[in-house]
C-alpha cells in the first residue's frame, strides 16, 4: 500500500468521524502502523502533522477557506493579476486549441505520455507540442490510456514513464523549480473560460460555484458551469478541487471525493506553514 492509499484510507475514516477528534493511536492503528511510524509518514506526505490536518478537514475550516477564497479571487480578477504567490503556486498558461488543430485531430504531432508517481497516487499525464494536454487519475481503471488518445486520434503517441515522471515532479513539486507550464485544452469558448478562471484561484484558497460562475462572467450559469469544471481533462494544473459548496460541503470530484479531500488539506497546512 502507497502513502497516498494509506492517507485517504485516514481522510475516508476521519470524513465520517472528525467531530470525534480521533487521536493519534486511533489513527495509526486503523492506517497498519506504529504511531511514530504513522506519525513520520503522516508528517513527511503531507507537510503537516495528523492533528493540523485534521483541524484542515472540519467543515468550519472549509467555510472560512471559502469565504477568504472567494474575497481573493475578487481582488485578483479586480486587479487583473492571479492570486498572492505561495509555496506551491504555479505559474500555469492556458491555451485553448484552435479549430484547425481539433479539426487535424493532432496530425503530424508528438504527443508523449506515461504514468508517474505523485503524492495523490498514480497519474496519466501526457505532453503536446502545446503543452500539458492530459492529466488524470486512473486509479487501476481500463481504457484510460484510449480515453487519452481519443482527444488527439491522429497524434503519435510515445510512451515514457520518465518524461512523465519528470513533468509530475514539476506540477506536484514545484518549490524545487518554477518553471512556468502549458496546459493546451479542448474545449468551447464557455469551458475554457471557466477553466482560465480556476487559474486564478490560490493554493490553500477555496471558492463556491456561485462566486466562480460570477467571476468568469456567467453569474447566471452555476450549474453550467458546474458541469465545465466536471469536464477539465487536467487535473491539478487546472484546480477543479478547490472548488466547493456554498455550505462548505467539498461535493463531487471527477477524480474521487477523497481525493480532492486531500489535495485540499494538503495544500492548505502548506500555506500555511507558508505564511509561519
Amino acid at each position: 500500500m502507497s502513502d497516498y492509499q494509506r492517507i485517504a484510507e485516514i481522510i475516508r475514516y476521519l470524513d465520517g468521524n472528525f467531530v470525534d477528534q480521533p487521536d493519534l493511536a486511533t489513527l495509526a492503528l486503523r492506517a497498519g502502523l506504529s504511531e511514530s511510524h504513522f506519525h513520520h509518514v503522516f508528517t513527511d506526505w503531507v507537510g503537516a502533522t495528523p492533528k493540523e490536518f485534521l483541524q484542515c478537514l472540519t467543515v468550519s475550516h472549509a467555510r472560512r477557506l471559502l469565504l477568504e477564497g472567494e474575497s481573493v479571487l475578487t481582488a485578483a480578477y479586480e486587479s487583473g493579476l492571479s492570486g498572492p504567490g505561495r509555496l506551491h503556486d504555479l505559474c500555469v498558461s492556458l491555451e485553448a486549441a484552435s479549430p484547425g488543430e481539433i479539426k487535424a485531430g493532432g496530425q503530424g504531432w508528438k504527443i508523449t505520455a506515461g504514468y508517474a508517481s505523485t503524492p495523490f497516487g498514480k497519474v496519466l499525464i501526457a505532453q503536446s507540442p502545446r503543452g500539458v494536454c492530459w492529466l488524470s487519475f486512473p486509479d487501476g481503471a481500463t481504457g484510460a490510456w484510449e480515453e487519452m488518445a481519443s482527444q488527439w486520434p491522429r497524434a503519435e503517441w510515445l510512451h515514457s514513464d520518465g518524461a512523465a515522471q519528470q513533468l509530475a515532479d514539476q506540477i506536484f513539486q514545484p518549490s524545487a523549480s518554477r518553471v512556468p507550464i502549458r496546459a493546451h485544452v479542448r474545449g468551447s469558448d464557455f469551458q475554457v473560460k471557466v477553466w482560465r478562471a480556476l487559474l486564478r484561484i490560490p493554493p490553500g484558497s477555496l471558492v463556491s460555484y456561485g462566486a466562480l460562475a460570477m467571476a468568469a462572467g456567467f453569474p447566471a450559469a452555476s450549474r453550467a458551469v458546474g458541469t465545465a469544471i466536471g469536464q477539465n481533462a487536467i487535473s491539478y494544473l487546472i484546480p477543479c478541487h478547490r472548488v466547493i459548496r456554498q455550505t462548505g460541503v467539498m461535493g463531487n470530484y471527477r477524480w474521487d471525493p477523497i481525493r480532492k479531500r486531500a489535495m485540499i488539506a494538503w495544500e492548505g497546512c502548506l500555506s500555511a506553514h507558508a505564511s509561519d
